[in-house]
């Protein structure tokens, strides 16, 4: 049997390699977190988006499968200008893990309130600048600042130090590090104007389902989610406007092009990967699924990356190129899997 998540998140995991020497003699690490593996082995997408990723490495942490929550992906859709930025939904969580998620009102320090939450078990998670986690050394450490979203489960404020999920692992940080993040370096004074930061907090109300019952929920929110659908092929409503979004990527150039990538290729081909491991799974716990439906969804992780790489030349070279046949490819694809998926199980 997993764990009792109350249990669970008072333990400290720290990511391979990582020694945090001088947490206090409470919250020492007792053993390694190691990635879920959703995110080992072979990957098209090998991050997605920070809430999501997050969040797979948090349920994993509390040693509960994130597998049975992706359901929601076949509910993707084409938003005029970007994929939908897919996240778990808070309902499928409180349903399958009995983990509910509240906004934290942080009406005076966030420092202080994260420090309330975690002595009470809870993860708190915070929208804060990348420009203070270490484990982006590769990205965004010390040099942008782009917003993305950590999950705290222990902070030391003694210490100035705390242990977070983030992306694809658990990590930590300390020094003038958690000042940043915490707002407590001196370039933050006087700054009345700057808003509080947008903060939720997990918390177990239940526990989790397990076996049977976790598999037969997981697959009634399949088909309420496939009742929510997309009415129309998204792809194809990609494809009618992508020509004007050639034009601006010639325009604009490669600066333009990263931002616009994660937020097409990325969560199209990521939302698809996800949505191809889950249907692996609920095949492996007995459900009958067709397992090509889940081999096209995989199609569209791959060819969601052909088409980013040959975007990439075609700006390097100047050259208008509208991805005709990655198009068809896709929106077939597209049809074999959520369309397929919809008549086989509603």
């Amino acid at each position: 049997m997993n764990p009792p998540l109350t249990t669970v998140r008072k333990t400290v995991h720290v990511a391979a390699g990582e020694t945090p020497a001088a947490w206090p003699a409470q919250a020492r690490p007792p053993r390694v977190h190691t990635a879920h593996a959703l995110h080992q082995g072979e990957r098209v997408w090998q991050e997605t988006n920070c809430y999501v990723d997050l969040w797979i490495e948090l349920l994993h942490g509390y040693g509960l499968d994130p597998r049975a929550a992706l359901a929601f992906t076949v509910t993707q859709d084409f938003e005029g200008d970007q994929f939908t930025f897919f996240k778990f939904p808070l309902e499928d969580l409180d349903l399958l893990y009995g983990t509910q998620v509240q906004e934290l009102a942080i009406y005076d320090s966030l420092e202080d309130r994260v420090f309330a939450q975690t002595q009470r078990g809870h993860t708190v998670l915070v929208e804060v600048d990348g420009y203070y986690l270490p484990n982006t050394r590769a990205t965004s450490y010390r040099r942008e600042h782009p917003k993305t979203t950590i999950g705290i489960d222990v902070i030391s404020p003694a210490e100035r130090r705390l242990g977070y999920f983030h992306n694809t692992g658990y990590h930590h940080l300390d020094g003038e590090d958690y000042d940043g993040i915490f707002r407590k370096l001196p370039r933050f004074e006087n700054q009345p104007d700057v808003l509080f930061p947008y903060v939720e907090f997990a918390k177990q109300v239940r526990p989790a389902l397990q076996g049977a019952e976790l598999v037969d929920a997981s697959a009634e929110l399949l088909c309420a989610h496939l009742e929510r659908r997309p009415l129309a092929n998204p792809v194809s409503a990609w494809r009618a406007v992508f020509p004007e979004h050639m034009d601006r990527l010639l325009a604009r150039g490669e600066a333009f092009f990263h931002p616009y990538s994660f937020n097409l290729m990325r969560q199209l081909g990521a939302n698809f990967e996800f949505l191809s491991k889950y249907l692996q799974w609920l095949a492996a716990q007995g459900v009958d699924l067709p397992p090509e439906i889940a081999v096209s969804a995989q199609s569209i992780a791959s060819e969601a990356m052909v088409m980013q790489f040959r975007l990439v030349r075609a700006i390097t070279r100047g050259r208008r190129d509208l991805c005709d046949d990655c198009f068809d490819v896709l929106e077939s694809a597209y049809e074999k899997t959520v369309t397929t998926l919809a008549a086989h199980v509603l």
